[in-house]
């Protein structure tokens, strides 16, 4: 039986989400911070062999959750997390929505299972 355990843990000492399955490095989410203190999502990745399986969307979900924890704020510039954050709710997430971005971020749709 092989080992499928899905983690997102976050690594500040390089500004990012790491995605593990099984172990192994499948992705992740960079974010920076601005002069705000914001985290600004700027790019993610998951691993082609981990393509097609929503690890992006566990990713981003889980990433956010985290950062919804911690009382942060979110700038979302990377195109998926864009989509993510228009398509789902995360639960006590401040985003502040560039002004390119904010004329889609109405309502997001009722929260996935």
């Amino acid at each position: 039986m092989t080992d499928e355990t899905i983690t997102v843990t976050r690594d500040d000492a390089n500004d990012r989400y790491d995605l593990t399955v099984g172990g192994a490095a499948a992705g992740y989410a960079a974010f920076r911070r601005d002069d705000e203190g914001r985290l600004v999502f700027d790019h993610t990745v998951v691993e082609k062999e981990f393509g097609g399986r929503g690890l992006g969307k566990t990713l981003a979900r889980d990433a956010l959750a985290d950062v919804a924890r911690r009382g942060e704020t979110v700038v979302p510039e990377c195109p998926f997390i864009v989509k993510f954050l228009r398509e789902n709710e995360v639960a006590g997430l401040q985003v502040d929505w560039r002004d390119e971005d904010a004329a889609g971020a109405a309502a997001p749709a009722e929260p996935s299972a």
